[in-house]
């Protein structure tokens, strides 16, 4: 999936109750300021709404003071008001989230990524088709040569069903051993439509890891584990042995970084 470069804004944004009453509030510019900052972040986070480093940990009042080149205690102050105005989440383990954030985010155009994804895969899978039946060795007779390839057509189609019904047995079974809604089951389709949808190279594999991931959180939810996967997608890391590597890479960063640890 693509980077989400924009949200949206509502031109009557400023006629709402809400940013009526904070604009009568002596930081009243600071504070909307900063909600629109907190706007843009969570588009290029990505995650529904969700606004972090990484899945693993969330932005603390100092680091968005440094990101939004503001003082702490100003970036307090906002974060404050705008959770008492029920204009962001701030959960128990300090995850930001944008209330009502469909609002400020282009949903149909991420539907319309995702489908030009499953298309782009599709016709990649009928190139590689396409390039193994060229290179099948040509000493055989025509009708010799059908049979073959009805054959492997029949076998491949097997092995591909045996590999998804696995791959969402595997999944399935998580999502139902370990509390994420066993009724739920436009969520679970929902997250198995990322089996086909993604770029990633072993779609199973990333799907579970993100599960594991929000358990370890305690985020039982359908858009934590989706933002999880935007979030790797966006930063084109497409296995989990380039998870590791980045993983890595962040510790070295924040080693290096005057001795400041954000967590890695």
């Amino acid at each position: 999936m693509q980077d989400l470069k924009w949200i949206k804004l509502d031109i009557s944004m400023f006629e709402d109750e809400k940013i009526k009453l904070i604009e009568q509030m002596p930081e009243a510019d600071t504070i909307l300021v900063i909600w629109v900052k907190l706007l843009a972040q969570a588009g290029k986070t990505n995650a529904n709404g969700y606004i972090y480093l990484n899945e693993n940990i969330p932005y603390t009042e100092e680091m968005l003071a440094t990101i939004f080149d503001r003082p702490v205690n100003t970036v307090r102050l906002a974060l404050k008001t705008l959770r008492e105005f029920g204009m962001i989440h701030i959960d128990e383990d300090s995850f930001i989230h944008i209330a009502n954030w469909e609002k400020h985010q282009n949903v149909e155009g991420m539907d319309r990524v995702k489908q030009q994804n499953k298309l782009r895969k599709q016709r990649q899978r009928e190139r590689e088709k396409a390039k193994q039946i060229e290179q099948k060795p040509k000493n055989v007779t025509s009708r010799d040569n059908h049979a073959t390839e009805q054959e492997q057509e029949r076998r491949k189609k097997k092995e591909d069903k045996e590999q998804e019904q696995q791959q969402t047995s595997a999944i399935l079974q998580f999502w139902d051993g370990n509390g994420f809604g066993l009724n739920n089951i436009q969520g679970k389709n929902q997250l198995l439509s990322w089996l086909d949808d993604s770029s990633f190279k072993q779609p199973e594999k990333m799907i579970l890891k993100a599960m594991e991931i929000a358990c370890a959180n305690n985020k039982r939810q359908l858009n934590y584990i989706e933002g999880i996967l935007r979030n790797w997608e966006n930063q084109s890391l497409l296995t989990l042995e380039e998870i590791e590597d980045s993983k890595k890479e962040h510790k070295k960063q924040a080693a290096a970084n005057d001795g400041y640890n954000y967590g890695f």
